[in-house]
């Protein structure tokens, strides 16, 4: 379907810089495509954005290039699952993670729309977002230690309100409203070619046990 001009079409192996949908809200809630690598609005160019793919959910309320954003900025970034890596480099074997109901979701995050100094009112600016991440739980922590904050349903409203600015009760979201339980099983290492896109990329692999 059409959102703002764009396609809404499947994704099986988003890298960073390319775009992604997320829900915002400033005086309505709307779906609206970001590059996924922050941008923050200081910024003079945009050749930082492939570094700010992730915020810390431990930090992202002090650090420079999030904690604008994270008091005014808020998204949900919209996704059914995502990859992690275990085992040693150079070998290290891809999995799918996803709900156990395998049921779409949105990420914790935050979003920016940066202009070059010189713009004017007539040039678009560039929008972009960052995921934020925390201590993977055990349902993950086998394959890696970080994993992205999933918000529980119920946190939607407050985490996308423009009027929250309270840094306790948004921290106290990150910390208490997010999805632990995730189901993870192994897929093929086609994922590891950002030129590979289609569903055979989460298709389980049948020789390794899942988790």
């Amino acid at each position: 379907m059409d959102i703002f001009g764009g396609e809404l079409t499947a994704s099986y192996n988003i890298a960073p810089t390319q775009e992604i949908f997320a829900v915002v809200q400033e005086v309505d809630r709307r779906l609206a495509k970001f590059h996924w690598g922050l941008v923050p609005f200081w910024s003079k160019d945009l050749s930082g954005a492939s570094r700010l793919i992730n915020a810390r959910a431990e930090t992202v309320a002090q650090k420079p290039s999030f904690r604008v954003a994270f008091k005014k900025r808020r998204c949900l970034i919209l996704s059914d699952g995502f990859y992690e890596w275990e085992g040693e480099k150079g070998n290290k074997q891809p999995y799918f993670l996803c709900l156990p109901d395998e049921k779409p979701f949105a990420f914790a995050g935050l979003w920016e729309a940066w202009k070059p100094g010189n713009a004017g009112d007539e040039q678009p600016a560039y929008l972009s977002c960052t995921i934020i991440t925390r201590d993977a739980s055990t349902s993950v922590r086998n394959i890696h230690h970080r994993m992205p904050v999933i918000l529980q349903p119920q946190a939607y409203d407050r985490w996308l309100d423009p009027d929250n600015q309270n840094s306790e009760d948004l921290q106290d979201i990150l910390d208490r409203q997010h999805i632990r339980q995730l189901r993870a099983f192994p897929v093929s290492k086609m994922v590891n070619r950002v030129q590979n896109n289609s569903p055979e990329l989460i298709r389980p692999l049948p020789d390794i046990a899942s988790r």
